[in-house]
């Protein structure tokens, strides 16, 4: 029986949604595509009815976390956005964070194509970043350096708190550690 395109859309973006879940939690090699469809609730042969390869999903499951991510942030406050980020919360939410945070060790050994998407979606969240800094007023000479700096220490903070176990209070000395720096480069920043 023949699904309409309206149904195949919906199925199509049921995968992207719980796949971007999935990596973000496990690891893009620690989702197979039979377990993937399973959760979809769709068979596994299915799954090449959507995407040409497993690196096409990773690329578009890719994208939705990062568009999640900058939305989740959009209307923010950098203070706010850096105390919502460097958390315990976000640290423990694998699954909903930030790919960045979640993913980046992993999008290095990626093909060229999901790399590119990848770095497009960092590219993204710098951006987003670079302009409530300049809205806000919160910045220095250099919106764009300012920007990457306060990204890069705020998806290294969540990394490093991640990599140790979760009851370590060194999990969380490097959160508290990492935002109130970055809090500190906004204050010298006015």
């Amino acid at each position: 029986m023949r699904i309409t395109k309206g149904k195949k859309q919906e199925n199509h973006d049921r995968i992207v949604t719980i796949a971007s879940e999935m990596f973000r939690e496990r690891g893009f090699d620690g989702v197979g595509v039979a377990d993937l469809m399973e959760r979809a609730g769709l068979t596994h042969g299915g799954f090449y009815n959507h995407f040409a390869s497993k690196e096409a999903l990773i690329a578009e499951a890719s994208i939705k976390g990062f568009i999640e991510t900058s939305t989740r942030y959009a209307d923010h406050d950098v203070g706010d956005v850096i105390d919502a980020y460097i958390s315990r919360a976000h640290r423990d939410a694998r699954g909903l964070g930030c790919p960045a945070a979640a993913l980046s060790g992993e999008a290095a050994r990626l093909p060229e194509a999901a790399r590119s998407v990848f770095g497009e979606g960092i590219a993204g969240l710098v951006a987003a970043l670079e302009s409530r800094l300049v809205a806000n007023q919160a910045v220095g000479k250099d919106a764009r350096a300012q920007a990457i700096n306060l990204l890069a220490k705020a998806v290294g903070a969540v990394v490093l708190s991640r990599a140790c176990p979760d009851t370590s209070a060194l999990a969380d000395e490097i959160l508290n550690a990492c935002r109130a720096d970055c809090h500190a480069v906004l204050e010298s920043s006015k």
